[in-house]
């Protein structure tokens, strides 16, 4: 009972500390976006599955293989993941959110093959993330173009 409610505890500190302000995330809410966009209305709800997907992706690790440096690396994809709008609006910068945006990509990536040898059920849990990422970091980098 102690990991899932740790896990979770976790990852509710994370999301709570790098949450952007009110005024800073008003002003991204401000950019323009491209117009082929027309789903972001569900963009929350996505994150939601993503993150509900983490937790049971890092449940079902540690379960099987109670391996600390595998819950370090959860972690890490957490704080890239949770740091981009942040970055985004304190920095005002799109670029800033494009860099971290593919950076935790590419953690995703390298975290879910050290997952798969581990747990199979855990490794298919980090697949919505590593689809759903690319997106975010083309409307990331196409919000660049429009917003100079």
């Amino acid at each position: 009972m102690l990991a899932p409610l740790s896990i979770l505890a976790v990852m509710a500190l994370v999301a709570t500390l790098l949450n952007p302000g009110r005024e800073d995330f008003a002003w991204f809410l401000r950019l323009r976006r491209p117009a082929w966009l027309s789903f972001e209305g569900l963009i929350p709800f996505i994150w939601i599955a993503i993150y509900a997907c983490f937790y049971g992706s890092a449940l079902l690790s540690w379960r099987a293989s109670g391996s600390w440096p595998l819950m370090l690396g959860y972690l890490v994809l957490l704080l890239l993941v949770q740091s981009y709008t942040l970055l985004i609006c304190r920095t005002r910068s799109l670029r800033n959110g494009t860099v971290v945006g593919f950076a935790g990509w590419v953690w995703g990536l390298a975290l879910t093959i050290a997952v798969g040898p581990v747990s199979a059920p855990g490794w298919l849990l980090l697949v919505p993330y590593l689809l759903w990422s690319p997106v975010g970091t083309l409307v990331t980098w196409q919000m660049q173009r429009l917003n100079r």
